[in-house]
């Protein structure tokens, strides 16, 4: 009778990616509404990317990035220091037995994405890319 685990899998299970994106939505749902009463988040508008659950589901990793990448450091600072608070909501809108707690981090996926497109763009890999395909060179042996 099969557990419906695949231990062969490396990553997340079907679990904790709905857990995840559950917790995502209801995170944002938290921010947006302003619940929170610190002078950093207060005019902040901050985008909840992803959240990662751990698989005993007791911590979660929000990937977190303000408006335009400004004050990265002091929003997700804040978002740490409010974490009861956040949790304490979170109860309200998440039908969970106990809501994990959170780690904050920064989104770098779109400086990830800045970095690919800076490496396809240069001109080296340009010339490689746009070559024609060539038949490859016979060998000394043939």
């Amino acid at each position: 009778m099969s557990t419906g685990h695949d231990h062969t899998s490396k990553g997340p299970s079907k679990r904790q990616l709905r857990v995840g994106e559950l917790l995502r939505r209801a995170l944002s749902d938290v921010i947006m509404r302003g619940g929170l009463h610190d002078p950093e988040l207060a005019h902040a508008v901050i985008t909840v990317a992803e959240v990662r659950v751990s698989p005993d589901l007791g911590v979660a990793t929000a990937y977190v990035l303000p408006l335009g990448g400004q004050n990265t450091k002091e929003v997700i600072a804040a978002l740490s220091r409010n974490q009861g608070e956040i949790r304490h909501q979170l109860t309200r809108l998440v039908d969970m037995k106990f809501i994990p707690t959170f780690r904050f981090l920064p989104d770098e996926t779109f400086d990830q994405m800045d970095k690919t497109r800076r490496l396809l763009n240069d001109e080296r890999v340009r010339r490689d890319v746009e070559a024609p395909d060539a038949p490859p060179e016979p060998s000394e042996d043939e």
